[in-house]
């Protein structure tokens, strides 16, 4: 059985044991979360929400992503700003889906 769920203002698809990568939420490795914006649980498509449908999960780690370089030129005027970033996040094991 395989659920969707909306966190980060992103949507993921999700079953048992799988492992996603989500913006950072509040915690460290090892402590439990709940996602209760389930969107779908099987064939089964909430209004937005599916009512009573919980989806656990362990997190795993926190972690940041790759380094994204953000680089503005306007060529001939002698104008070049570089800047990187690099994203929070957050790797989560789902252990538990409940309709």
């Amino acid at each position: 059985m395989f659920a969707v769920i909306k966190t980060g203002g992103k949507q993921y698809k999700v079953q048992k044991d799988s492992v996603i990568v989500v913006e950072k939420l509040a915690g460290d490795a090892g402590s439990k979360i709940t996602f209760d914006t389930v969107l779908m649980v099987g064939d089964k498509v909430g209004t937005p929400t599916v009512d009573g449908a919980t989806v656990s999960g362990e997190i795993v780690k926190q972690t940041r992503g790759e380094k994204v370089i953000i680089f503005k030129k306007i060529r001939r005027h002698g104008y070049r700003r570089k800047k990187g970033h690099k994203q929070d996040l957050t790797v989560v094991r789902i252990t538990e889906i409940k309709a």
